[in-house]
């Protein structure tokens, strides 16, 4: 029987500092490094382009961003990313764009020159909304293995031809193609929706599904176990192969961690 570690320690929050000003990421660090034990710089930006580049190859928890560097904005650098899996805190000279920070669900917006318990409080903020999505993302794991859970939650899928009424725990594995996602069922149905992952993303992560790539949301009942090599796979119940980003591997394995063989 499988039973989970109720006390759940608190993750690091991976950090990176995108800001066009050596002297400040400099002293943004230095910030982080004495007043904020919870962040772990994994790396540092100097513009858009490769603020971009940090976040896709570092994938952070976490981005303190500078509004107005060399190449464009900070606006710029979010509006390169269809799904923002990270918080922000923005570090910025111009008060004016507070309105349009918060449009993206900014933890803080920070003028320069940086008051350390503000960014602090911040960082504490977005460390608080980290945990909680991680926890969320823990109860349904515990509630998807859970051997007397006998919820059989429904959802609606509409095609052009067809409208289907599939139980969730049917459900494999939701993967991407372009503007389409493809659901996958233990009857080995494919069915073709013209809705992106994102929205299946939305409905199901709160009942056992986890998006272990950005082009694939999979069923955690349904995982068979996790292949290390090249990077990482699951393989689910249909013996089929899943790719498993190095930001969901992180995140999936901290999960599994809070599992415990008891008898």
């Amino acid at each position: 029987m499988l039973t989970f570690i109720k006390k759940i320690k608190s993750k690091m929050l991976r950090t990176i500092i995108i800001d066009d000003e050596a002297h400040v990421r400099d002293t943004l660090a230095s910030m982080l490094n004495d007043y904020c034990p919870q962040a772990k710089i994994v790396g540092e930006a100097n513009s858009v382009a490769s603020g971009i580049s940090a976040i896709r190859n570092k994938i952070p928890d976490l981005i303190l961003l500078d509004i107005k560097m060399d190449d464009g904005t900070g606006f710029d650098l979010l509006q390169a990313f269809n799904t923002i899996n990270f918080k922000i805190i923005f570090v910025t000279a111009y008060e004016k764009h507070a309105i349009e920070a918060f449009r993206f669900s900014a933890v803080d917006y920070l003028l320069k020159p940086v008051n350390p318990e503000k960014l602090a409080e911040a960082v504490q903020r977005a460390e608080k909304l980290v945990q909680q999505t991680f926890n969320r993302q823990l109860d349904a794991l515990k509630e998807n293995i859970d051997p007397v859970n006998t919820r059989n939650k429904k959802i609606v899928v509409k095609t052009s031809d067809n409208i289907y009424l599939l139980n969730t725990r049917d459900i494999i594995h939701c993967g991407s193609d372009d503007c389409y996602t493809v659901i996958e069922s233990v009857n080995e149905e494919k069915i073709v929706v013209s809705k992106v992952l994102k929205e299946y993303d939305e409905l199901l992560s709160d009942h056992g599904f986890f998006r272990v790539h950005r082009s694939h949301l999979v069923n955690l009942q349904h995982i068979k176990r996790f292949e290390k090599q090249e990077g990482g796979y699951v393989v689910m119940s249909n013996d089929q192969k899943i790719p498993v980003s190095s930001r969901a591997r992180e995140r999936l394995l901290e999960l599994f961690e809070r599992i415990t063989e008891n008898g």
